[in-house]
């Protein structure tokens, strides 16, 4: 689920390096640090750990260096263990063989927490330690057995203000097209959609869950007349938008800021109803490193401090609290856990996820394509 999210976070982070928003120091850091790391997990290859160093998976390219900058070289100055970046991709998949040979050559992984808590039924990760990661820098509700929280984004409603009188205020008004006219654009991926379409369908929030998939799947195949697009990537995302393709959208978050900005304010989007999906780090099961140098690890990365410059860098929501109060009150409003927009949306349940994703998936996908 969080895996395209995650590549996208990526390409905007490269964005904003190509249009000077950051400083490119980084990058020659990187060159001269980590330039054989680079080359291998560009070309998919693990990256191997020697004794003192730890390797932190993650989805590639500028990712590596803001993970570095804001996590890895921290962390190898305090306690000399040096983090190699790995930009293979951690999917669930690869994670089961990398547990599965007997001898993983990765440590830590940037992971969706329903496939993290269902390898971990299987033996195949690292418990969390809650004695050295803090659970009272974790948001309540956001804690799991083999998966701690780091970061969060949502699937929000974002809308073209230039077509319409007033602006939506719900996700009843997302799939009321009579109101609010015009071309529909979703996620491919369903992540969040099922929510959404129960959501529209007059659904409670506090009723979602389990969620209905069959009266979701009726929804979607009701409306789909409507929806111009199921988009695929966060750039896809922005260009309906801006093309005039689609007048209102299902998006992240994170292409939501952007889209409010390179349009000067016509493109818009709400919180309210908005779908709260949650980012965290797992250990592989007998990780090289070892369990306690892991949990060091992922103990360091709740620090507010570094969790503000991945929310600067990557637009991704800090999961300690304690972040919320040290962002700037011009960005407060793009943080999708900052006090004023948690409340409006509901979050996405992991251990729902974990147990009916790849189904519901399938079943959702035979309906957006036909």
């Amino acid at each position: 689920m969080n895996d395209p999210f995650v590549k996208d976070s990526i390409e905007i982070l490269a964005d904003k390096a190509r249009k000077g928003r950051i400083s490119r120091r980084q990058f020659t850091q990187l060159a001269a640090g980590f330039l054989g790391t680079t080359a291998l997990a560009s070309t998919g290859m693990p990256v191997l750990a020697a004794d003192g160093q730890l390797v932190f998976v993650n989805w590639g390219g500028d990712a590596m260096t803001a993970y570095d900058s804001t996590h890895g070289a921290p962390f190898a100055d305090a306690t000399g263990v040096k983090v190699l970046q790995d930009g293979s991709g951690p999917t669930e998949g690869a994670m089961k063989a990398q547990a599965e040979s007997g001898s993983p050559s990765w440590d830590i992984c940037d992971a969706d927490p329903y496939s993290a808590q269902a390898l971990g039924k299987q033996g195949l990760m690292e418990a969390i330690d809650y004695d050295v990661v803090d659970p009272a820098k974790s948001r309540d509700g956001f804690g799991w057995e083999y998966a701690a929280s780091t970061y969060f984004f949502s699937y929000v409603i974002a809308y073209d203000s230039t077509q319409f009188d007033t602006p939506p205020t719900s996700m009843a008004d997302f799939f009321d097209v009579a109101k609010f006219p015009g071309k529909r654009a979703m996620y491919k991926w369903g992540a969040g959609m099922w929510e959404a379409l129960l959501l529209g369908d007059g659904v409670a929030r506090a009723d979602l869950y389990p969620l209905d998939l069959e009266r979701a799947h009726a929804k979607l195949e009701g409306f789909k007349e409507n929806v111009v697009a199921f988009w695929g990537g966060g750039a896809e995302s922005q260009s309906l938008l801006l093309n005039g393709d689609a007048s209102m959208a299902l998006i992240w978050s994170t292409r939501a800021k952007i889209l409010e900005e390179d349009s000067e304010g016509d493109i818009k989007f709400i919180w309210d109803d908005g779908l709260i999906s949650p980012g965290s780090m797992a250990v592989i099961k007998g990780n090289p490193a070892g369990r306690d140098v892991a949990m060091q690890y992922i103990a360091a990365a709740q620090d507010p401090e570094k969790q503000l410059k991945m929310f600067e860098l990557m637009g991704q929501g800090p999961s300690n609290s304690a972040a919320d109060a040290l962002v700037p009150d011009a960005l407060k409003r793009f943080n999708p856990v900052d006090p004023a927009n948690f409340p409006k949306q509901v979050a996405l349940d992991m251990a729902w996820y974990e147990e009916n994703y790849g189904a519901a998936l399938d079943a959702y996908l035979g309906i957006a394509s036909a």
